[in-house]
């Protein structure tokens, strides 16, 4: 019997949760994902980081810190969908069990885990799993290739799940960062998606789940089909043995051992994301992160191409050699992509470095790292996590705005409609992160970052947004009082082209006035139009910004913006041009 989604409900567990990041995604993409459960576990450590940052941002209700190796399925409620971004490993069988169609891989090897729950749940099995691991796992290893991704298609068959998968450069796509993941769907026999799977190549190419999500031109070519035949061991011990090249594509289909892939060329015509586009302000930064005058040359020999003598431990003399790389990282495409050892002093090949306006270089903030991969502000800010292991963390962390699209589209394949979320991950830029440091309780504890400065400074280059005050919240906004609350339409109907992150300052429009009082915009987040009018039935979910008085202009000025669903995108710097104030005029305080 299979487990059917309740309506509008997903329920998700997460497996090698890391900070969260599919779970982020899922959530921007759809209120329907409900993540009910979620393991974390680093071995060979006792400061478990990424376990105290996930519980630091969504709870300990339902939160496993234990080894998944001695986790009872039995202890792992019923879900709709699986997810993870499982370690890349050996994944080649050690034994076959008694047992029929049991199988056992090596110790320690945790796509085994993953089999063992799909397989212990039995008919309670998920009908959906998501997964994400690195790009060369479609050609491992090197002495065999593309046998480890056999296994896991084999096993995933055997168990009933149709499966597609997708190699995935987040860049091509408009994402701020060039990093390259395989992307594993997969769908039980009778589930609802999988019903609408008739044609195995139409579905890779253009119908089904992941092209919807990420559309693409096949390579002329490159197509091809086969079947991955014997039990598991002996596609463990067999599979493309002999060959030089693997025979998985970038994108592809198997259903019943018979599978279909093709290399992708990405289509893509929006905008994109950039390294600059993703930078704090120069004096947000720490000194620690600037790199001294006296190392810059360090930083330089690094990044630069080498050829170097060097001798094998047998003694035979070679030359290593490497190409140079960018020194600074450019600021106008997306970023390269992040790894592990980001954080740390230490000149290193491999480390971002950009140049700042005031002609310094240096390194990148935890905040910008967590915005290259789409995470909110300060995801991982935690008293007990230090700048170098929160790099580390976004190191091992994958683009939440992939997950998000492909979350999008599986939802509107089950239910046939548009997926609505009130926590969109462009949305969740907090200037204010609200995160429990009581790890064992829900208990909500606040840890208030980024607290406006005693003496504030207006920056014209600033992003600033004009908001049209409705009749009804009109006099709220002429009492005086220093912190306002501004509330707007419903979510779905808000502007998507307006970058929340981007957004500084607030400028409230009074119909029949004009614009005066300047507002720093302190959180944007979801709330409702009963924060303001406490007697109001309203608690329909609405983007609401919570602001900070700064400065007002003598009197009411008239703007002629061209208003777009009564909002405008542009500067403090522009909006004075506008109103035809002097250069050197400066707004008064009230």
């Amino acid at each position: 019997m299979l487990i059917q989604c309740r309506v509008n409900k997903i329920k998700v567990v997460e497996l090698f949760a890391g900070v969260g990041g599919f779970r982020i995604g899922l959530e921007g993409a759809s209120d329907a994902y409900e993540t009910i459960w979620n393991n974390q576990w680093e071995p060979s450590t006792v400061h478990q980081d990424a376990s105290l940052v996930y519980r630091a941002r969504f709870g300990s209700k339902g939160h496993s810190n234990q080894d998944i190796n001695i986790v009872p399925t039995k202890d792992i409620p019923d879900h709709d969908l699986l997810v993870g971004g499982f370690p890349c490993q050996d994944y080649s069988v050690a034994s076959t069990l008694s047992r029929s169609g049991g199988i056992e891989g090596k110790k320690g090897v945790l796509w085994w885990q993953i089999y063992r729950i799909l397989d212990e749940k039995g008919d309670n099995r998920p009908n959906y799993i998501f997964f994400e691991n690195v790009d060369r796992l479609l050609g491992s290893p090197a002495k065999q290739r593309g046998r480890d991704f056999a296994i896991i298609l084999a096993s995933l068959s055997d168990l009933g799940y149709t499966v597609e998968w997708r190699v995935i450069n987040a860049a091509d796509y408009g994402m701020p960062q060039r990093r390259r993941r395989t992307y594993i769907v997969g769908y039980r026999d009778g589930s609802v998606v999988d019903g609408k799977i008739d044609e195995l190549d139409k579905w890779v190419l253009y119908d089904g789940v992941m092209a919807k999500a990420f559309p693409f031109e096949g390579k002329e070519g490159t197509a091809s089909e086969f079947n991955i035949e014997g039990t598991i061991r002996e596609v463990s011990d067999g599979f493309n043995k002999g060959h030089k090249d693997s025979p998985f594509g970038d994108a592809g289909i198997m259903r019943s051992r018979y599978v279909y892939s093709i290399d992708t060329t990405p289509v893509y015509e929006g905008t994109t994301m950039t390294l600059g586009g993703n930078l704090v302000d120069e004096e947000l930064v720490p000194e620690e992160f600037f790199i001294p005058e006296n190392e810059v040359a360090k930083w330089e020999y690094e990044k630069g191409a080498k050829k170097i003598e060097r001798t094998s431990k047998e003694g035979y003399k070679y030359i290593f050699s490497e190409g140079g790389m960018a020194f600074p990282d450019y600021l106008d495409r997306p970023s390269r992509t992040i790894i592990t050892g980001e954080g740390g002093s230490a000149a290193s090949r491999f480390k971002h470095v950009v140049l700042t306006p005031s002609g310094r270089y240096r390194r990148l903030i935890p905040i910008e790292l967590e915005r290259l991969n789409m995470f909110p502000d300060n995801h991982t800010l935690h008293p007990n996590v230090s700048d170098g292991r929160r790099a580390s963390l976004m190191g091992n962390a994958l683009v939440c705005g992939v997950v998000q699209n492909i979350g999008k589209s599986l939802y509107r394949f089950i239910y046939e409609k548009e997926p609505v979320s009130t926590r969109p991950i462009d949305m969740k830029r907090d200037a204010q992160p609200r995160l429990s440091f009581d790890l064992f309780a829900d208990i909500d504890s606040e840890l208030k970052v980024n607290a406006p400065k005693k003496q504030f400074k207006l920056e014209k280059a600033k992003n600033l947004l004009i908001g049209f005050v409705k009749p009804d919240n009109t006099e709220y906004f002429l009492d005086g009082s220093q912190t306002k609350t501004y509330y707007t339409g419903k979510t779905k109907l808000f502007p998507s082209t307006i970058a929340l992150n981007k957004l500084y300052y607030f400028m409230p429009y009074i119909k029949g006035r004009g614009v005066r009082d300047l507002y720093l915009i302190r959180v944007a987040r979801i709330g409702s139009k009963a924060e303001v009018h406490k007697d109001c039935d309203d608690k329909d979910p609405r983007l609401v910004f919570d602001l900070e008085f700064l400065q007002s202009l003598p009197e009411y000025v008239p703007v002629r913006l061209n208003m777009f669903n009564t909002y405008c995108d542009t500067t403090l710097g522009r909006i004075m041009e506008e109103l035809n104030l002097p250069t050197d005029c400066h707004m008064q305080c009230l």
